[in-house]
């Protein structure tokens, strides 16, 4: 979906993207400086890329806490609308 930013939330530097039209299973992309990773919404689990401990432990603390959120959005970009944001880790 064109114009439509993919980012739902950024905490401690690490910015979380969801894409319109992704593939299964239901993930978002987690940047920090030059790493990615592609992270389960269910499992918080890493199935692509990589990210540092302390990034990858504060991005499973942040998906138990907004899970129910982050399959919203999911849901959001698989039918190409409007993502909504996500309160950051705090």
């Amino acid at each position: 979906m064109r114009g439509c930013v993919p980012e739902v939330c950024r905490f401690y530097g690490i910015v979380i993207k969801i894409f319109y039209a992704d593939h299964p299973p239901p993930h978002f992309h987690a940047e920090y400086g030059e790493y990615e990773a592609l992270i389960t919404i269910a499992e918080a689990e890493v199935f692509a890329g990589s990210l540092p401990n302390r990034a990858l432990s504060m991005v499973k603390e942040w998906v138990e806490a907004h899970r129910e959120e982050l399959n919203q959005d999911w849901e959001l970009a698989r039918k190409a609308m409007p993502l909504n944001r996500i309160d950051p880790l705090s």
